[in-house]
């Protein structure tokens, strides 16, 4: 099954691209379209938010198409949308592309989970999750510096371009590779929303927000704090970036693989790392070989979590994995918003940019208690299952 899962990360990759890739692009997109830095900064917001309102709208309106089907059309509204970000002539148009566009991120990678956890044995599930979100990884290795690269060369049009046509080929991998036929039971959507309403479900999806938070609440800040912090030029910040998207890629692996091993033990152990290294980097950050390898550590813990917290949701949520999967996308996103947020406001109000690895560290202890909560429910639920009636 090699190929369908391949073909899934292809994708993710594309759409990871189209992501990221417009924070390297930031300067050149203000200038362009006469708005300031900060009023470009939005295009990140205003995709994120994208994401979180569209997942359960999507959601309802793929719940009977046949998989295979679904998810080329969602890469053909990524074609789309990045057509129209390389044409936008003002920055309102722009907006509404990455916003429309973001509309179809949850929904893809909730179905692809679901779609990538079916085409592999149960005891692989969890790894084939991490394959697929591999491409999204990646995208921060390759994706996000080659497209800012180009820009700068030829124009952040010229991204948007590059863009389109990774996700053509991603639609066209999807159309040759993934099975004709994927297992999909179409059940009523109010009783898949009432599913929803189990505490584990939502207390999965609490996860995924509080631990995206976590990192977002740093890493949205990296740049200034290694170079007011650390101390580092601007070149080397962008060495420590790619170093830090390698972690997160070698990460992303290992957590599939710890995930299929023993679920909630290796999330309590990964959470409590990821609140130690947090904490760790709030000391190292001041100089440059620790702060260089604690970000490396960082990144591998931190999306060693995604698969995990995917598959955490997909199986508390058995009678709507396709629904719940595509709804905890937009909860990784909500986190991502709110993390950036609860940092910016940390630093409004006077904090250091060397204080706010202890911020991410605090939010990780909360994920962490989400965590044992959740465990401590599985065992009084198995304990009164034993329970003579």
């Amino acid at each position: 099954m090699s190929l369908p899962l391949l073909a899934l990360a292809i994708a993710s990759f594309g759409i990871g691209t189209t992501e990221f890739v417009i924070m390297g692009l930031l300067p050149d997109v203000a200038a362009d379209l006469g708005v300031t830095i900060p009023a470009a900064g939005l295009l990140v917001t205003g995709y994120a938010l994208g994401v979180v309102v569209g997942a359960p709208i999507m959601a309802m309106i793929t719940n009977r198409l046949p998989r295979k089907t679904t998810l080329i059309g969602l890469t053909c509204v990524f074609i789309i949308g990045n057509l129209l970000c390389a044409i936008a002539p003002t920055y309102g148009f722009l907006m509404a592309a990455r916003v429309v566009t973001a509309f179809c991120h949850g929904a893809f990678f909730g179905i692809g989970a679901v779609v990538a956890a079916d085409l592999v044995p149960p005891t692989q599930r969890a790894r084939a999750i991490a394959l697929m979100f591999a491409g999204l990884t990646i995208a921060n290795i390759l994706g996000v510096p080659a497209g800012t690269a180009l820009g700068q060369m030829l124009g952040w049009r010229a991204t948007f371009w590059a863009v389109v046509g990774i996700n053509c080929i991603a639609a066209i991998s999807l159309a040759i590779c993934l099975p004709a036929r994927i297992r999909h039971e179409a059940g009523s959507l109010s009783r898949e929303f009432r599913v929803l309403g189990d505490v584990q479900v939502l207390l999965a999806m609490a996860m995924s927000v509080v631990a995206s938070a976590s990192l977002f609440s740093v890493f949205t800040y990296i740049t200034p704090l290694l170079r007011n912090v650390t101390g580092l030029d601007p070149r080397t910040v962008a060495g420590v970036l790619i170093l830090f998207g390698v972690g997160i890629t070698v990460g992303n692996i290992f957590g599939g693989r710890l995930a299929d091993w023993k679920l909630m033990p290796s999330l309590i152990g990964m959470l409590g790392s990821l609140a130690a290294v947090l904490a760790i980097f709030a000391f190292t950050s001041h100089f440059t070989w620790p702060a260089i390898v604690t970000i490396f550590v960082w990144g591998m813990i931190d999306f060693a979590l995604v698969s995990p917290l995917q598959i955490r949701v997909v199986d508390k949520a058995r009678d709507a994995p396709n629904l719940a999967s595509t709804l905890n996308q937009g909860a990784f996103n909500l986190g991502n918003a709110s993390g950036a947020w609860i940092g910016g406001t940390a630093l409004t109000l006077g904090l250091d940019y060397a204080a706010l690895p202890w911020v991410g560290a605090g939010l990780a202890l909360c994920a962490l208690l989400l965590c044992l909560a959740s465990r401590s429910i599985d065992r009084r639920r198995a304990v009164a299952s034993l329970a003579p009636v």
